[in-house]
């Protein structure tokens, strides 16, 4: 359970054709967002499965694996993280603790998967029954990721059918500029539509003609054709 044991397992279970093809998914080129992130190959239901083995690793060694160049050694701290947050054993205070931990490393989540696969699990669901400006601190940042986080982490919300920070939120960010939150603001509120359309539709007859084109068309995907239409229309 150290830090150093844990990515010699990674190591193990990655492969140099596997670290390529995620380096170009990932944007990892000059100019990208990914730029200079390093891959060792693992796909995700291996790094989850070696997380879950790992999960009582401390949290010291869990900061050596988030200050890790591989990427899937932060994604195996984060959803250890996860793991340890959702575990029946953790206490309040140790939830608290995990929380703390994860706002401490947001700048590590450094692309859409580490924040898409960590932070519903752990910012969201503390923040459910708890004060939510914290979100909208991490909204203002002027870091990417921080940024996503802030959406993306009320999904655990809108799984509640709670659906008053992300429609906020999703104001908030809708003139950001970066399409990988259009894309998490798009998601969002197709969640809400899931749950409750007519919650989606008055936010869209409000705010469609000024949504980034993507965030509109993920929003909308499970509209019908003439629905769709109706509403890129205004854009």
């Amino acid at each position: 359970m150290t830090a150093e044991g844990i990515i010699q397992t990674l190591q193990s279970l990655g492969s140099p054709e596997k670290a390529a093809h995620l380096s170009r998914f990932f944007k990892t080129g000059v100019g990208q967002y990914g730029e200079g992130d390093c891959f060792l190959g693992v796909v995700v239901p291996q790094t989850r499965n070696v997380a879950k083995a790992n999960k009582a690793t401390p949290l010291d060694e869990v900061q050596r694996l988030l200050d890790s160049p591989w990427h899937e050694a932060r994604l195996c701290g984060l959803l250890i993280l996860v793991c340890r947050f959702h575990d029946r054993k953790t206490t309040a205070e140790e939830r608290e603790e995990i929380y703390q931990f994860y706002l401490k490393n947001t700048r590590r989540c450094n692309n859409w998967d580490l924040v898409d696969l960590s932070c519903r699990d752990v910012v969201g669901e503390y923040l459910v029954d708890h004060d939510r400006s914290m979100l909208y601190t991490l909204a203002a940042s002027d870091n990417l990721w921080e940024q996503r986080i802030a959406i993306v982490s009320t999904y655990a919300f809108i799984r509640r059918s709670d659906f008053a920070d992300t429609l906020a939120l999703a104001e908030k960010l809708m003139t950001h500029k970066h399409d990988l939150i259009h894309k998490a603001i798009g998601w969002m509120l197709r969640e809400i539509g899931k749950r409750d359309r007519s919650v989606l539709t008055a936010f869209l007859e409000q705010h469609a003609s000024h949504l980034p084109r993507t965030a509109l068309r993920y929003a909308i995907e499970h509209y019908t054709e003439a629905e769709r239409q109706y509403f890129l229309k205004k854009k």
